[in-house]
């Protein structure tokens, strides 16, 4: 396994863009050490980018650049299962320790002045990249959450520059991330037509929901996966889903959490069960209709399923969301 060492450099977080407009300057170096011990491996870091960044806050994000405390371990020597996990928030970590976190907590919300807050009844979830502006993505497509913790939704552009091998993180159950540009197509396609109730609109890609898998319509699978040099990786890619939106081997504890290791928000009881959760009947069901075990969960609502209301949703056929929860029914 290479070193991380002289990947990382000692650059500081500065900003040197011909705008001017990106003139962070961090109090700290970056810092990152990644190890290995009997079945895992481990990256460490202070959550300093190795290349410049945006200002925080802006306009669409009105949080503060900080350094973090975190420790990311997942399997070192991953394996598929026979169906995917979905729903970890944290899906990988890239090799200068910054977190991939492409989807976020925000739902549409019409009451609101931005139009969008973390009540999700309205079952549209905002995508990260196709709501870049409204989000303060910068120019790594990236930005920061309330804790300060600056992370990846889209390709990082900064880093991939500095980068020697298209091999450019790991995601969360321990397979390698690559980044090889258009070579990688991902297998999800818009939904035509239009949203049939509010925001409404074209299904243009703001919204998670406005994605379905559409296999071999990429050469990748359902989670942006696929094979490089004669084994199994996923792809950071161009368009959605971006990064891998599910797992194929088992997820790493600390990817569940939306804080830095050992924080409040630690997302807990998610395996196994009647809701879902790792391996569990809804995630089998949202797997098979192509979008993530969190949507599918809150288009349907507590049990039993409200399978007419999840259909208006999602803009599923009923008929295909009651044969993927049949067939994915505990035995």
């Amino acid at each position: 396994m290479r070193s991380v060492k002289g990947l990382l450099g000692t650059a500081l977080l500065a900003a040197a863009a011909l705008t001017g407009a990106w003139s962070v300057r961090a109090a700290e170096e970056p810092r990152v050490r990644l190890s290995e011990q009997g079945d895992q491996r481990c990256i460490v870091s202070n959550g300093v980018p190795n290349h410049p960044i945006g200002q925080f806050p802006n306009r669409g994000n009105p949080n503060s650049f900080s350094p973090q405390q975190q420790r990311f371990c997942f399997d070192r020597t991953p394996k598929r299962n026979a169906e995917p996990t979905q729903g970890t928030p944290n899906v990988g970590i890239a090799l200068n320790g910054i977190v991939i976190r492409p989807g976020t907590a925000d739902w549409y919300d019409g009451s609101t002045r931005r139009g969008f807050s973390r009540d999700r009844s309205s079952g549209w979830n905002l995508e990260g990249m196709g709501s870049a502006n409204a989000l303060g993505m910068d120019q790594n497509n990236a930005h920061v959450d309330h804790r300060g913790l600056y992370h990846y939704h889209g390709k990082p552009v900064g880093f991939l520059k500095i980068n020697k091998s298209t091999h450019m993180g790991y995601a969360a159950d321990g397979f390698e991330i690559h980044y090889v540009g258009s070579k990688a197509k991902p297998s999800y396609v818009l939904k035509p037509g239009e949203r049939p109730r509010a925001p409404g609109g074209r299904y243009d890609g703001r919204f998670i929901q406005d994605w379905v898998y559409a296999p071999n319509s990429g050469n990748l699978d359902q989670c942006n996966g696929g094979m490089i040099d004669g084994k199994y990786v996923y792809f950071a890619t161009d368009s959605f889903p971006f990064y891998p939106r599910c797992h194929w081997g088992n997820v790493g504890s600390d990817f569940e959490r939306r804080g830095p290791r050992g924080g409040r928000d630690a997302r807990r009881g998610r395996r196994g069960g009647p809701g879902g959760g790792r391996g569990g009947p809804l995630a089998g069901a949202a797997a098979s209709l192509g979008i993530s075990e969190h949507t599918l969960r809150e288009a349907v609502g507590p049990p039993p399923p409200d399978v007419r209301r999840a259909s208006r949703i999602l803009g599923i056929p009923e008929a295909k969301i009651r044969e993927a929860l049949r067939r994915h029914r505990p035995r």
